[in-house]
C-alpha cells in the first residue's frame, strides 16, 4: 500500500481539531497541495490561509501561542523553513513557544517542481535551532501519530512531510515513541540508520545484503532532535559500523548528527547515504532517487564499504 505522509496529516489534523478546540492552522495559499483544506472545510473558524506570505503566518502562529492555542503551521518545506528561518528563530524558538511546523514537499520527491521546490537542507536549518525538536515520519502510520504527539509536547516541532506516495511499513498496531529510535529488524554485520522514506528503502536494502551474508539491523529514526543516543551507541557497540540513510543533504542531516554522536562516544564506521553538496532538478521522484544516490543499490554499496572498515 502506498500512501503520503501529508495525506496522514490531513487526517490527523482533522481528527485533532475535533477534539481540542485549541488547534489552529495556518497555510500560506497552499491548502490543496498541504491537505489543509479538509480541516479548513471542517474549521473554517480556526483555519487561516495568509496567502503567500510566510513570515507573517509564523508571527501570527507565533501569537497565537503565546494567547495559549496551538497552531500548525502549514506550507512547503523549501518556503516553511528557508524563507522562514529568520521567524522562526526569533519569534518561535528565541521565546519557546509552543507552534508547530507541519512541512509537506520536503526531499527530492517533491520530483516535477524541481529544485526551487525540493528542500535538502530543513533538517540542518531546523536541528541548528534551540527549542525545535524534529521528526520525520517514516510512513503515513507513523506520520499520523506524530502529529497527535506532537501537538501534546510544548515546544517547536517541525515534522517533515512528503509529496509522494510512499509504502506503509507499520500497521495499526504500531505505537510512535516521540524521542526512540524504532529497531525494525536486528543485526550484528552493520547498522541501517534511516529516516523518512528512506526506512523502507532500507529494509529493501537489507534483503540484499543478506543473499550477500551481511545481516545489517533496521533502524528508524523518525525523531531527529533529539536523537536516540542510547540507540546510536548501543548498535555501534554492537556492530561497530553505521549506514545513515535520508532523503536530504549530507551536511547536516541525519548522517552529521550520528556521526557526531559515535565520534564523541564510540567511533566506529560511518558512511552516509544521502544528496551530494548538490541541489536538485526536474524529474519523476524515483528516477531523481537513483540519480542523486539513494537507490537502493547505493544503500548496499555503502554497507559493504563500512563493513569492510572494520577489518
Amino acid at each position: 500500500m502506498m500512501i503520503a505522509t501529508r495525506e496522514a496529516f490531513s487526517q490527523a489534523i482533522v481528527e485533532l481539531g475535533r477534539k481540542n478546540e485549541k488547534i489552529v492552522v495556518f497555510n500560506a495559499d497552499l491548502a490543496h497541495a498541504t491537505k489543509t483544506y479538509e480541516f479548513q472545510k471542517n474549521f473554517p473558524d480556526r483555519h487561516f490561509n495568509v496567502g503567500i506570505a510566510e513570515m507573517n503566518m509564523t508571527g501570527m502562529a507565533a501569537g497565537m501561542a503565546a494567547c495559549g492555542y496551538i497552531p500548525f503551521v502549514s506550507t512547503f518545506a523549501a518556503f516553511g523553513t528557508g524563507r522562514n528561518y529568520d521567524m522562526i528563530r526569533n519569534a518561535v524558538c528565541y521565546p519557546n513557544l509552543n507552534v508547530k511546523f507541519a512541512l509537506t514537499h520536503a526531499g527530492l520527491t517533491v520530483g516535477e517542481d524541481g529544485a526551487t521546490h525540493q528542500m535538502l537542507e530543513d533538517i540542518a536549518l531546523m536541528n541548528a535551532l534551540p527549542n525545535m525538536k524534529i521528526i520525520a515520519p517514516a510512513d503515513a502510520v507513523e506520520a499520523k501519530q506524530a502529529i497527535y504527539a506532537a501537538a501534546e509536547i510544548n515546544s517547536p516541532v517541525y515534522i517533515r512531510l512528503g509529496r509522494a506516495k510512499t509504502p506503509v511499513i507499520y500497521n495499526d498496531s504500531y505505537e510512535f515513541k516521540f524521542g526512540k529510535a524504532d529497531v525494525l529488524v536486528d543485526g550484528e554485520d552493520v547498522t541501517l540508520a534511516a529516516c523518512g522514506i528512506m526506512v523502507a528503502k532500507a529494509l529493501q536494502a537489507r534483503e540484499v545484503l543478506k543473499e550477500k551474508g551481511i545481516n545489517a539491523a533496521v533502524l528508524n529514526f523518525s525523531t531527529i532532535k533529539p536523537i536516540d543516543k542510547k540507540a546510536v551507541l548501543d548498535f555501534a557497540k554492537k556492530t561497530q559500523a553505521f549506514v545513515t540513510i535520508e532523503e536530504h543533504s549530507l551536511k547536516g542531516g541525519l548522517g552529521s548528527i550520528i556521526a557526531s554522536v559515535t565520534a564523541e562516544n564510540y567511533p566506529c564506521a560511518v558512511k552516509m547515504v544521502g544528496a551530494s553538496d548538490t541541489f536538485g532538478e526536474s524529474g519523476k521522484p524515483e528516477e531523481l532517487l537513483e540519480k542523486y544516490g539513494l537507490g537502493i543499490n547505493d544503500i548496499v554499496s555503502k554497507a559493504l564499504e563500512a563493513v569492510n572498515m572494520k577489518k
